[in-house]
């Protein structure tokens, strides 16, 4: 399984962006997918997930600005980024848990990093 992720970039505060995360390999069904993030010399964080069902999660920071979408039909999740303020200045990197069916098990993995700066 292998995961692209792209849409970071230089956004002025109140700006926009939509992150991408292409999922692509074979003999998988994606269980959750989520959108961390992490600033330099700090933990890597959740801030958005999407399940298998629908069902999403926000860490509070993001609710009302944010919101995580998935695109079945082209195996890509998406995170649109509405009101950014500068403390949203981080890498985003996507992660997907998917179930194996011939194997019964599960794994998880990351995506490359996509660097976003809100700063004017």
């Amino acid at each position: 399984v292998q995961l692209q992720a792209s849409g970071g970039g230089l956004v002025r505060p109140g700006g926009s962006l939509r992150l991408s995360c292409v999922i692509s390999g074979k003999d998988f069904n994606i269980v959750a997918v989520g959108w961390y993030r992490q600033v330099l010399g700090k933990q890597r964080e959740l801030i958005a997930s999407i399940v298998g069902g629908g069902s999403t999660d926000y860490v509070d920071s993001v609710k009302g600005r944010f919101t995580i979408s998935r695109d079945n039909a082209q195996n890509t999740v998406y995170l649109q980024m509405n009101s950014l303020k500068p403390e949203d200045t981080a890498v985003y990197y996507c992660n997907v848990r998917v179930s194996h069916p011939r194997s019964g098990t599960t794994s998880q993995y990351w995506g490359q990093g996509t660097l976003v700066t809100v700063s004017s």
